[in-house]
C-alpha cells in the first residue's frame, strides 16, 4: 500500500473522513473502547499452542500474559512506532494499560466475552452514527480498512497530542493536507452524481 510508512499520508486520509468536530469527539471516545474490548475477547481465546506460558499478576485489575492480545498490542505499537517515534512511547503508558487491564478482565470474569462484544457493538454502532449523521460521509473502512482497524487508535492518540502542542508543524501540514483531500473527495462525489444523473436520463 502507497504510503504504508508515511505518517502524514496515513493522516491526511483517515482525517479526511473524520473531520466533523462531532464525529471526532466520538472517535476518541469509543476506537478505545474497541481496541480495549477486542483485547479482552482475545484474551478469553484458549492460549496458542505456539506461544509460551508467560504470566505475571502485578494485582486483580493488571495482568500480562503472552497471548494473542498481547501479540496484537506489540506488533501495532511496533508500527505506530515507526510511524512516530515520539508519539508512540507517548502512547506506549496508556496502550500498556489498556492491555494489563483487558487480561485482567479476560481471565477472571466469566463474563468477559460477553462485556467485550456488548462494548464492540455500541461502540462501532456510535462510530457509524457518527459519520451518518455528523460527518456525513461513509467511514473509512469502506475504503482504507488498516486505517479503520489498525491506525485509528494512534490517530486519536495523536489527536491529543495535537490538542496538547505536540508538533505544530506537523499538525499544521496534516491539516493542510486534509483540506485538500476533501476537496478532492467532494469533487469526485459531485463528478459521479452528475454522471449518474447523465446516464439515468439516457436510461
Amino acid at each position: 500500500m502507497p504510503g504504508l510508512f508515511d505518517v502524514r499520508k496515513q493522516l491526511v486520509f483517515y482525517g479526511a473522513y473524520h473531520n466533523n468536530p462531532t464525529n471526532v469527539r466520538i472517535h476518541m471516545t469509543f476506537v478505545p473502547l474497541i481496541v480495549w474490548s477486542w483485547e479482552v475477547i482475545q484474551t478469553t481465546f484458549p492460549h496458542p499452542s505456539f506461544l509460551p506460558q508467560i504470566e505475571h499478576k502485578f494485582n486483580n485489575f493488571l495482568i500480562f500474559e503472552l497471548s494473542y492480545a498481547a501479540i496484537y498490542a506489540l506488533v501495532n505499537w511496533l508500527y505506530y512506532f515507526s510511524l512516530e517515534p515520539t508519539a508512540a512511547i507517548l502512547y506506549l503508558p496508556q496502550y500498556t494499560l489498556m492491555l494489563l487491564t483487558a487480561t485482567a478482565l479476560g481471565k477472571q470474569s466469566p463474563n468477559a466475552a460477553t462485556i467485550g462484544f456488548m462494548l464492540q457493538g455500541a461502540s462501532w454502532v456510535a462510530q457509524f452514527l457518527g459519520h451518518g449523521l455528523a460527518e456525513r460521509r461513509a467511514p473509512a473502512l469502506f475504503n482504507n480498512l488498516l486505517g479503520a482497524l489498525v491506525l485509528a487508535p494512534f490517530f486519536v492518540h495523536l489527536e491529543w497530542l495535537f490538542m496538547a502542542g505536540y508538533k505544530p508543524q506537523l499538525h499544521k501540514d496534516i491539516t493542510n493536507g486534509i483540506g485538500v483531500e476533501i476537496t478532492k473527495i467532494r469533487k469526485a462525489e459531485g463528478d459521479k452524481r452528475r454522471a449518474d444523473a447523465i446516464q439515468g436520463k439516457e436510461d
